[in-house]
């Protein structure tokens, strides 16, 4: 799966605009899909690996649009929200968000 997701190519900048990309990962939400190739940003999420068969990661949307609701946005793709929310780092752990601004020790 990850070379499918790190794939390059050399006639296309934007992997969707590319005919041989195929997946797509989204890390804010540890989520993959195949492409749709129709000029858009469009996806089918998957749970399984199209090649191997193995189980991936389960979608974090749902947590994503539910943790936004509860600190009271509408409208996620528009409202001005927290730049953690943005990326991966709204996954971690409070325990591992610990261990990271301390320099690594067990959590304080």
């Amino acid at each position: 799966m990850e070379s499918a997701v790190a794939s390059k190519c050399q006639q296309h900048t934007d992997r969707w605009d590319c005919p041989d990309a195929l997946i797509a990962y989204s890390a804010r939400f540890d989520e993959y899909g195949i492409i749709i190739h129709d000029g858009g940003s469009s996806k089918i999420t998957i749970t399984y690996c199209p090649w191997c068969g193995a189980k991936l990661p389960e979608s974090q949307a749902d947590r994503w649009f539910n943790e936004l609701e509860a600190l009271g946005f509408a409208d996620p793709f528009e409202d001005d929200i927290p730049e953690q929310y943005n990326d991966v780092r709204w996954r971690r752990s409070e325990a591992d968000q610990t261990i990271s601004s301390n320099g690594g020790t067990s959590p304080v």
